[in-house]
């Protein structure tokens, strides 16, 4: 098996077969990420990634779940997709769930019948990361996707029978905008109605364009008071039918979870806890990407 550059994955993937099936984003232009800064985005040969399927089959036969790397994976045309999922079946007769990162574009540029193509397949889960539900900041970011895009994209998947993991970034706002991210990032995960929702705490990394504007004074990073008021807003605005919700992201503070919107009250109330300084937070030197 054979692996391009630094391979990233969701926390939940972490005792996933990773298959680098792409290399790099073929977006790339978020203003926050360095993950595939300088990278050329490509698809690797079919050839390379069935050798490395076979390879893992005969090494690890028990896989249950498979996620398919790079940043947004699912931009492969259909033939490539199906074509994939076929090798992957037949390498790990356990096969339960394949995912991969998508952007809202990636998902709209495919038909109904296509998505429902891959669904039948074998793909089963879509991480999702509009990051934002506030315009303003969605263009910052340069996300390439409105609020409508995501909401039309999560519509999209479900009408395939796709899952969806939607991803938000505290902070990601700033502090001028902080407000406006939390109250409408609550409104976008109520309209994209995910299955999993989770939350991650923006991190501002040299060299990235979000470094140069934090350097010009363009943007402030809100305290972690401010994060932690963006997070609480969330919790106990959105309105997903039932989403499994994590903060169990390196970058985050406060490692929280539970079901929403049956355990809203005690996540709100341990927010409120970790904002009276009642419960550790988690140190600097353990946070991380």
């Amino acid at each position: 098996m054979r692996y391009e550059g630094k391979v990233y994955r969701p926390p939940s993937e972490g005792r996933s077969y990773i298959l680098q099936a792409t290399i790099g984003c073929s977006h790339n232009l978020c203003t926050y990420c360095d993950m595939y800064r300088g990278v050329d985005f490509r698809e690797r040969a079919l050839s390379e990634v069935f050798e490395d399927i076979s390879e893992a089959g005969q090494l690890y036969p028990g896989v249950e779940k498979v996620f398919v790397a790079d940043g947004d994976a699912l931009v492969m045309d259909v033939p490539h997709w199906l074509a994939l999922l076929g090798a992957l079946r037949e390498a790990f007769p356990h096969l339960r769930q394949v995912s991969c990162y998508a952007t809202a574009g990636n998902v709209l540029e495919k038909s109904d019948a296509e998505l429902s193509e891959l669904k039948e397949a074998g793909l089963a889960l879509l991480y999702i990361g509009p990051e934002s539900g506030d315009e303003e900041t969605l263009r910052r970011l340069v996300k390439g996707g409105t609020f409508k895009d995501h909401v039309d994209a999560a519509a999209k998947a479900h009408t395939a029978g796709l899952e969806i993991s939607v991803i938000t970034l505290l902070g990601a706002g700033g502090v001028d905008r902080s407000v406006a991210h939390a109250h409408a990032t609550a409104r976008l995960v109520t309209e994209m109605d995910p299955e999993y929702l989770a939350s991650l705490t923006l991190t501002i990394i040299p060299g990235t364009p979000l470094q140069r504007m934090v350097d010009k004074g363009r943007f402030e990073l809100p305290n972690v008071a401010g994060l932690l008021t963006e997070l609480r807003t969330i919790v106990d605005e959105a309105r997903p039918t039932n989403a499994l919700f994590r903060t169990n992201h390196a970058s985050n503070y406060v490692p929280v979870g539970g079901r929403l919107p049956e355990d809203r009250q005690r996540l709100v109330a341990a927010l409120d806890a970790a904002l009276a300084g009642q419960i550790p937070l988690r140190p600097e030197y353990m946070r991380g990407l």
